[in-house]
């Protein structure tokens, strides 16, 4: 498992076509990916649960990811985290 901490620096919190692309993307990958904030767990590959963990500005996630292409997966949804939401 490889995961990674963030914090949401758009002062708009989680941007809905950034979250539609994080979902999409994923969902080319097998392994499985948990996005983690306040003690909720969501899955990256669903939009609307991506939507449901409520991220807003200033508050700290994190993304982890566990299976057979995990590295990949984790440095795609960094790159659009990266891109998208900061």
């Amino acid at each position: 498992m490889v995961s990674k901490k963030f914090i949401m620096k758009n002062k708009n919190g989680m941007p809905v076509r950034s979250a539609q692309s994080l979902a999409n993307s994923m969902d080319r990958f097998s392994s499985d990916i948990k996005i983690k904030t306040e003690g909720k767990e969501t899955n990256g590959k669903s939009f609307i649960g991506i939507m449901a963990a409520d991220i807003k500005y200033g508050r700290g996630f994190e993304v982890s990811c566990k299976g057979a292409d995990e590295e990949a997966m984790l440095s795609e949804a960094c790159n659009i985290i990266e891109s998208s939401f900061n």
